[in-house]
């Protein structure tokens, strides 16, 4: 890989995440490019500097943060790191593929795809995933309750939605221990939960 352009992208998310502390921070970035280097280590044949790329600046232009179009900010960063426009262009195709909201029931073509889809749906489940949550939905104004919905319209889905068999591996205890963490907390808030009817289910 070029470590290079690699060292530049942490630099550019470190910037233009300065001020986030939602859950879609730095921090989530990094995390989501070391479980794509994880799981592009089970699989020889990909491409880890495109995987690398596209997973450090999957939330650039993320609609929930910037107004960006067209993928600007990781075109921007990409073309004044003088990647050939092919890969820049693979690389918007993988980062457009990773929203939940916009690519339900729908895999990545590539191999390179699925793993960055991958790596950013571990970072949503799980003890971290709990917490982005709460992050997210704090930021929002949501309360406690309406955070919990989140659980059931996307969270719970994806252990049955990941690519690689890596993947599903991990997400199978992160999927166990949201499981728990639901139980628990509706035992404690009580019938009141608006959210209680789901947990029944």
């Amino acid at each position: 890989m070029d470590d290079t352009t690699i060292a530049a992208a942490v630099k550019y998310i470190e910037c233009i995440f300065k001020d986030n502390v939602d859950g879609h921070d730095v921090d989530h970035s990094m995390r989501v490019y070391q479980n794509a280097m994880h799981i592009a280590g089970c699989c020889p044949h990909c491409d880890r500097q495109v995987i690398a790329l596209s997973a450090l600046l999957h939330d650039v232009d993320d609609h929930k943060l910037f107004a960006s179009e067209n993928n600007a900010n990781a075109r921007r960063f990409l073309e004044a790191q003088h990647v050939e426009q092919e890969t820049i262009e693979q690389i918007c195709g993988i980062i457009n593929a990773v929203s939940f909201s916009k690519n339900r029931g729908r895999a990545p073509e590539s191999i390179e795809g699925k793993i960055v889809q991958d790596a950013d749906r571990l970072d949503a489940i799980g003890a971290v995933g709990i917490a982005r949550t709460f992050a997210y939905g704090g930021r929002c104004g949501r309360s406690i309750e309406m955070s919990l919905r989140h659980f059931y319209e996307k969270l719970l889905l994806l252990k049955d939605e990941m690519n690689t068999d890596e993947a599903k591996r991990i997400a199978a205890s992160r999927h166990a221990f949201m499981e728990t963490f639901l139980e628990e907390i509706g035992k404690e808030m009580g019938p009141q939960l608006p959210a209680a009817e789901m947990m029944e289910r």
